[in-house]
């Protein structure tokens, strides 16, 4: 191991001109945020977007290829996901993003300029690419800088970007797509919007500092003191620099588990229950609505101009969810929690298979959905989605979390680019009613599961979380 001791050189630093921590964290939260907020209109304006790009026949789209154009994404964040954590180990949190930041702004423009399906299929993955890094990256880059007391806060502030991402999507859509209907290009104005914010977030990132653990995690231990001054007072700075040392000298002792270990019991089943938390937050349907909510409203009766507009509702509720969420998360247990939410979106799933249904045809019909899937988003973004990510770092022992966090977030996302690419043809298929009463399926076998399977987190350690589960194995 690298010697970690620091010169009285390296220790004292100029304290004139130094920044204030707290408007600093401000700084940094605000502008690395804005990887989620691209995560979230980058998945969301394709919801506002693809009705356009068939209406006017410019790709050829088909329902498959529909289902194409939107997974594609969600196909390269599976891989980005994969691919960003391991190089921003090797690069660092901040260089990695800057990157992402430029591959966020290129793959965009591609999207804008695709001239055929084939093209925008390539652009859209590689804008995957960009969306699954800063999923992983971001929260991580987030939780190394905030202090202790703050970082669940500060991480979550990730999640409510995200939402407020296809918020904004969904209302650039309404006025776009109400605004320049007539111009037949409409939605290449409605992609060209993200390259705002990835702008703003290389230069913003450009200006912002190194995670402190991963410099000292490469012996730049000066450095990672440094940048440790300038986010803390100078109290909090030396405590936690040393607790820093410590948990890189502890790291260093633990033996991890690898994928040859998934042969024993209790750490098969962990690994297990991870994913299956990850896959059924998607199967449940989520991303049918924030993908294609404006043909789901279509479908049940609404014009395209009306729909855009309707559609503005769901973005807005999931974004109230989201901060209801995060304020729950810290007052109620997190399985009572996530089964009342899995039984309330299962609940609200039969409800709109039921309508769709009964009601086909009907002038009440459109205001039925649309009612119901703002009803959905209120249980899901409330306390599935933020939950779920929860769920899955706090079940994972230090010693297997890389890997078992691989595991849960790939198939979440594997998950969530099938809802993405058979959508449209269960649409067309087995009609609105039927594809609801799928996902209401996959949302009763998730209560079972989590009934059977889920132990209580809250307020354990992540020792205490290990021992019940080798109890249990």
């Amino acid at each position: 191991m690298q010697n970690i001791n620091v010169s009285e050189q390296a220790v004292q630093l100029e304290h004139t001109k130094k920044r204030n921590p707290k408007k600093y964290l401000k700084l940094i939260t605000t502008v690395s945020t804005f990887g989620g907020l691209l995560f979230g209109y980058d998945t969301g304006v394709i919801n506002g977007a693809l009705p356009f790009m068939s209406k006017h026949d410019q790709l050829n789209l088909n329902a498959f290829t529909e289902g194409l154009v939107a997974s594609s994404l969600i196909l390269g964040a599976a891989f980005g996901s994969l691919l960003g954590g391991r190089l921003s180990d090797k690069q660092g949190r901040r260089k990695v993003i800057l990157y992402l930041a430029i591959l966020f702004l290129f793959s965009t423009i591609g999207c804008v300029i695709a001239p055929n399906a084939a093209i925008m299929v390539v652009f859209r993955f590689l804008l995957g690419l960009a969306v699954g890094g800063a999923s992983v990256i971001v929260p991580s880059y987030l939780a190394e800088m905030s202090p202790s007391d703050r970082r669940g806060m500060m991480v979550t502030r990730n999640e409510l970007m995200i939402v407020t991402g296809q918020f904004l999507a969904y209302v650039c859509n309404a006025v776009i797509g109400n605004v320049f209907d007539d111009t037949g290009h409409v939605w290449r104005y409605m992609l060209v919007v993200a390259t705002l914010p990835a702008i703003a977030l290389w230069f913003g990132v450009a200006v912002l500092p190194e995670s402190p653990r991963w410099l000292a995690s490469k012996g730049r231990i000066a450095d990672a003191l440094k940048v440790l001054q300038t986010i803390r007072d100078d109290k909090t700075a030396q405590e936690e620099f040393k607790e820093i040392k410590a948990n890189m000298q502890a790291e260093q002792r633990i033996d991890k588990i690898t994928l040859k270990d998934l042969k024993v019991p209790w750490v098969k089943r962990i690994v297990l229950l991870g994913a299956i938390i990850g896959g059924v937050s998607q199967l449940v349907g989520i991303n049918s609505i924030m993908y294609y909510g404006t043909q789901i409203l279509e479908s049940s009766g609404f014009g395209t101009k009306t729909a855009l507009i309707a559609n503005v509702a769901n973005g807005l509720i999931a974004v109230i969810a989201c901060i209801a969420g995060m304020y729950l998360i810290g007052k109620i247990n997190r399985r009572k929690m996530l089964l009342s939410g899995l039984a309330g979106v299962t609940v609200v799933l039969i409800a709109i298979g039921i309508s769709a249904f009964a009601a086909a045809g009907s002038s009440i019909l459109p205001y039925l959905v649309l009612s119901l899937t703002v009803l959905y988003l209120a249980f899901f973004q409330g306390a599935i989605g933020p939950l779920s990510w929860l769920l899955m770092a706090e079940i994972f022992p230090v010693r297997m979390r890389g890997m078992g966090m691989g595991i849960a977030v790939l198939f979440l996302w594997l998950c969530n680019f099938i809802v993405g690419l058979f959508f449209p043809s269960l649409l067309s298929g087995i009609g609105l009613a039927g594809t609801f009463f799928l996902f209401a399926l996959f949302g009763f076998l998730g209560i079972i599961f989590v009934a059977k399977n889920l132990p209580e987190t809250r307020g354990l350690s992540l020792e205490q979380i290990e021992e019940n589960f080798k109890m249990k194995a």
